[in-house]
C-alpha cells in the first residue's frame, strides 16, 4: 500500500482558502490556491494530501448539504479537479474526508423529509419518529450525531443510502482521481457499511487507501483486511506532547511498546497508523508544548516512530492555536502564502529521512535506552536499522548503550556517528542512525 511509505500533509480548506464561516452561495473559486501550494507541499517531503471536507454544506463541512457538487464557498467541481490534476502532477497524491455518519440539515434529501413528512421516499434515509420533536421544532424526531441535532445521522444499513454514497465516491474517482478516503467519525460507523465500503472501493481503483478517525478502544476492530487499512493514533496523540511537558519519556515509549513492542502480544504488529501531533480538532502543537525547543523534537518523535506521519497545514511553520470552547475556528485559519523557515527546513529533512528508511516506513520497535528526558530506540526490518535518539534536556547527555554497531549515519543531517565511548546528545537535539 503507497500510504505505507507516505508523508501526510492535511488541509482544511475552508480554512486555508479564507472561506466565509457560513455558505453564502456564492461560488468562489478559493479552492484554487491550494494548487500554488503543490510545489512547498512536495518540497516538504509531503507525498499525500488529506482534505477535510471539500463537498456542499451549510458550515463546517462535516454538515454535508450534497455529495456531488465542491462547495460553492470553494468554487465548481472544475475548479477541485484542476487543483487534484495539480497535486497529482507535483507527485501528491489526493485523500478526501467521507463524511458519511450523518449529513447537515441543508442535505436535499432531509429537506425532503421536512417538507413532506411521512411522504418522503428518503424518510428511511434516517432514523426518524415522526410522533416526536427535534430541538428545530420540525415538528418530527430524528437522530444526530452525539446530541448535535444540527448533524442529521444517516441510516447506513438502507441500500438506498449506501447505494447513493458509492455513486458519489465513484464520481470523486472520475471526476478527481483521488486515491483514498478519511473517513470521519468511524468509530460511529456500522461495521457491515464499512465491510461493503471496502469491497466496493477494492474494485474501484487499486490500492484505494481507507483510513479512519477513531479514538481510543482496540484498533483492530476496524482496520483490518476486510474494512480499514488505517486509523488515526489518537492513543498516542496525548503521550507525544506531554512526554516532553512532564519530562515524562516513558509514558510515550510505554505507549509505543504496548502498540508495536516485541513481544507477540502486542496489539499493532505490522498495522500503519496515521500519526500526528494535531489537526483541525486539537490545539497546535505550538500552543500544546511548554518549550518552543521541545517543537522540532516532537516532530522528530513523530517521524521516528512507527506508523505514517501527518503534518497539519501551518504548523510545520510553528503556528500557534489553542482549541477554544465551542469553536474550533482558531484552529482553522487562512493563509495566503505558505512560509518556510528553520522548522519547516528541518521537517522537510525528517520527511526525506523517514519515506527514504525501509525501516521507518516498516520496521519494529524496541526501546534501548530510556530516562525522563532522553530516549533512544530501534526501527528494524530485513536490510534496514535505524536508532531513534532524541534529548529533551537543555544539558548534553552522553548515552551508553548497546548499539550492536561500531558507526552509523544520521538520516537527518548525513554526518557520521561514532558509538564507541558512548553517545553524545547535544541540548535539544535528535539523530536518526542508520546502521551500515
Amino acid at each position: 500500500m503507497w500510504a505505507d511509505e507516505s508523508v501526510f500533509y492535511q488541509i482544511y480548506p475552508l480554512g486555508l482558502c479564507g472561506a466565509p464561516q457560513e455558505n453564502d452561495g456564492v461560488v468562489t473559486p478559493r479552492i484554487r490556491r491550494v494548487a500554488d501550494w503543490a510545489g512547498y507541499i512536495a518540497r516538504l517531503g509531503a507525498n499525500a494530501v488529506y482534505f477535510s471536507p471539500v463537498f456542499e454544506s451549510d458550515r463546517h463541512g462535516y454538515d454535508t448539504r450534497d455529495y456531488t457538487k465542491i462547495d460553492a464557498r470553494l468554487g465548481t467541481n472544475e475548479d477541485f479537479a484542476s487543483v487534484c490534476k495539480t497535486l497529482h502532477g507535483a507527485g501528491v497524491r489526493v485523500v478526501l474526508d467521507g463524511v458519511f455518519n450523518h449529513v447537515g440539515r441543508g442535505f436535499w434529501a432531509f429537506q425532503d423529509v421536512l417538507r413532506n413528512r411521512e411522504g418522503s421516499q428518503y424518510k428511511d434515509w434516517f432514523q426518524i419518529s415522526f410522533g416526536g420533536d427535534s430541538p428545530y421544532h420540525d415538528g418530527l424526531w430524528y437522530e444526530g450525531w452525539e446530541g448535535h441535532y444540527e448533524l442529521v445521522k444517516l441510516n447506513l444499513r438502507n441500500p438506498a443510502v449506501k447505494e447513493h454514497l458509492f455513486s458519489c465516491i465513484r464520481g470523486w474517482v472520475e471526476q478527481f482521481d483521488i486515491d483514498g478516503l478519511r473517513l470521519d467519525v468511524a468509530y460511529c460507523l456500522d461495521r457491515d457499511f464499512l465491510r461493503e465500503l471496502r469491497a466496493f472501493c477494492d474494485s474501484l481503483k487499486p490500492e484505494f487507501f481507507l483510513v479512519g478517525e477513531l479514538l481510543h478502544g482496540d484498533y483492530n476492530q476496524f482496520v483490518s483486511d476486510q474494512m480499514l487499512h488505517s486509523c488515526t493514533n489518537y492513543e498516542c496523540y496525548k503521550g507525544l506532547y506531554s512526554s516532553f511537558n512532564s519530562n515524562n519519556m516513558f509514558e510515550i515509549t510505554h505507549s509505543l511498546l504496548r502498540q508495536f513492542g516485541p513481544e507477540n502480544w502486542t496489539l499493532y504488529k505490522g498495522k500503519h497508523l496515521l500519526c500526528f501531533v494535531d489537526n483541525h480538532d486539537v490545539s497546535r502543537i505550538a500552543s500544546n508544548l511548554s518549550n518552543p525547543e521541545h517543537l522540532p523534537l516532537i516532530y522528530a518523535l513523530l517521524f521516528g516512530m512507527p506508523g505514517i506521519p501527518c503534518i497539519y497545514y501551518g504548523s510545520e511553520w510553528g503556528v500557534k492555536g489553542a482549541k477554544m470552547q465551542g469553536s474550533d475556528d482558531s484552529l482553522r485559519p487562512a493563509f495566503e502564502h505558505p512560509e518556510e523557515n528553520g522548522l519547516t527546513a528541518w521537517i522537510a529533512a525528517l520527511a526525506k529521512a523517514h519515506r527514504a528508511s525501509r525501516a521507518l516506513c516498516y520496521g519494529g520497535f524496541r526501546s534501548l535506552m530510556l530516562t525522563n528526558r532522553q530516549v533512544i530506540f530501534e526501527r528494524a526490518c530485513e536490510g534496514d536499522r535505524v536508532l531513534v535518539a532524541i534529548n529533551s534536556d537543555s544539558q548534553s547527555y552522553t548515552a551508553h548503550f548497546d548499539a550492536g554497531a561500531g558507526r552509523a549515519r544520521d538520516l537527518i543531517t548525513g554526518e557520521l556517528h561514532d558509538f564507541g565511548g558512548g553517545s553524545v546528545l547535544p541540548p535539544y537535539s535528535a539523530a536518526f542512525w542508520q546502521i551500515d
